[in-house]
């Protein structure tokens, strides 16, 4: 069965659900972002930050590749229910019913395997079309962050309408006696490029992950165990059958006298770079910062999905919109979306900035690109039982 017919199958009629859900679809124009000195910002990277320990780790336990993660995949994504209200809707998903509910785990960032290869193959990965999705978990309904997952998500006929969650874990121990403990991130965005998962780290930059470096793990034990047990063969992660553990750090400065928050970033493959933006409020907020966000672009080192062991900026933008929560940028175009206000943002320095009514809840956005069929924005939503994961085409949002 083909990708297109996949989509058909996944469209269903939609009910009515509160007016959170809802998108007012009218465009309009818009304030338009300023430009800032992109050499005040800088990144520095480490890709072999845990080498000995990982080493160490994939002695001990194994490397699982995407395609035998998906063959053991174990949950059922549903149809979408919801009513979106989007122009230019094309295809969505949502997760099962327990995950849908769960008020200690929340979805944040997405990225897919036309980030990580573009459209050659038909945009597979390991043979297979998959969406990926970064969630954040709390350690009690309105608690604390304790850690950090990705669901590989199915998107072809192969492992139908299928996917499994994978914990993030960052490499501890020594290589006689190699550990790991859980990520707390928020994973506010993911960028898949290559074989790297890039997860956003709110103060800091970016934790590095390897696609190629899934480990299988015991499941059995009680949900708190996590790490190398005390019989130096037993390795749990709180029941999670795999855990992609993290191979590396970029690091995020600036001599702006403000520290970039990493809300949010996205994958522009057409420039090798990842964007970020960041989440801020007007005024009011106490866990997050009071003044107009940016937006920053850094470049992949040329002709490689890694980051040079020093990087520049290529471009900055001073922000007119806040609480953002997703950002993508393709061909010199970039969209912003606003949690807050429910809107989508388009702006591009030769067609100026365009408002769009969007999703409440909506997170962050993933560019898809399509050598025959029109290419879409990807994004999704984290509240509480409108969990859905949707596509909507580009050309419907473009100014």
């Amino acid at each position: 069965m083909s990708v297109r017919t996949r989509v058909i199958a996944v469209t269903v009629g939609a009910v009515a659900v509160a007016a959170a859900v809802f998108a007012t679809t009218t465009a309009s124009a818009a304030t338009a972002p300023t430009t800032l000195p992109a050499g005040q910002f800088t990144l520095t990277a480490n890709y072999q930050q845990f080498d000995p320990v990982n080493t160490a780790l994939t002695a001990k336990l194994g490397v699982a590749a995407v395609h035998t993660v998906m063959e053991n995949a174990n949950h059922d994504r549903t149809a979408i229910t919801d009513s979106l209200g989007l122009d230019g809707y094309e295809t969505g998903f949502a997760f099962d019913p327990d995950d849908n509910s769960d008020c200690t785990n929340y979805p944040q960032g997405i990225t897919t395997s036309r980030d990580a290869v573009g459209t050659a193959n038909g945009g597979t990965y390991d043979g297979h079309q998959l969406i990926l999705v970064s969630w954040y978990t709390k350690d009690k309904s309105g608690g604390s962050q304790s850690r950090s997952r990705i669901t590989l998500v199915d998107w072809d006929a192969t492992y139908p309408n299928k996917y499994r969650k994978i914990l993030l874990v960052e490499p501890t121990g020594t290589t006689a006696a190699p550990s790991f403990k859980d990520v707390k991130v928020h994973a506010g965005g993911v960028s898949w490029y290559g074989d790297y998962l890039y997860v956003a780290d709110t103060g800091h930059g970016m934790r590095v992950f390897n696609l190629k470096k899934i480990l299988k793990t015991n499941t059995g034990g009680t949900s708190d165990l996590i790490g190398r047990q005390d019989d130096g063969t037993t390795y749990y992660a709180h029941n999670y059958a795999y855990v992609l553990p993290q191979v590396g750090t970029v690091t995020a400065a600036t001599t702006s006298g403000t520290a970039l928050a990493w809300s949010s970033i996205s994958l522009d493959r057409v420039s090798a770079s990842i964007v970020m933006t960041e989440y801020t409020c007007q005024s009011g907020c106490t866990d997050y910062p009071n003044r107009q966000p940016r937006a920053v672009r850094f470049p992949f080192a040329s002709g490689a999905t890694t980051f040079a062991a020093a990087t520049t900026a290529s471009q900055a933008l001073q922000l007119p919109w806040y609480n953002l929560n997703g950002v993508a940028s393709h061909n010199g175009r970039w969209w912003f979306n606003s949690s807050g206000a429910k809107q989508l943002y388009y702006w591009a320095a030769a067609s100026g900035a365009h408002t769009y009514g969007w999703v409440g809840g909506g997170e962050s956005i993933s560019y898809w690109e399509d050598d025959t069929n029109p290419d879409l924005l990807w994004s999704l939503q984290e509240g509480v039982g409108h969990r859905n994961v949707f596509a909507v085409q580009q050309a419907s949002y473009d100014g």
